[in-house]
């Protein structure tokens, strides 16, 4: 597994002011994500990391939610950047 193989999609000095802000935890939540996806393709059975997989996932959902009720192009815009998938609405 390569460490740190995902690019940033925010600059350096956004990450040290903003840390709390709604973008850069999603930013966080879709690089552990990420690495934990890898992480998989060698560890198939490892079943508590795939519980903390889904926690992870559910947090980003959460903040991906609050996100598009609050501000709609903030939302797009992060969709298209970290080029995640819009969520299936039932």
């Amino acid at each position: 597994m390569v460490k740190n193989s995902f690019i940033s999609v925010i600059p350096q000095e956004e990450k040290d002011e903003n840390s709390g802000s709604v973008e850069f935890q999603v930013f966080h939540f879709t690089s552990k994500i990420r690495r934990l996806t890898s992480h998989f393709e060698l560890h198939k059975r490892d079943f508590l990391s795939q519980r903390g997989l889904r926690i992870i996932l559910g947090k980003r959902q959460r903040l991906l939610t609050y996100l598009s009720k609050k501000n709609k192009v903030r939302y797009k815009r992060l969709m298209d950047q970290l080029d995640i998938r819009e969520p299936k609405t039932r």
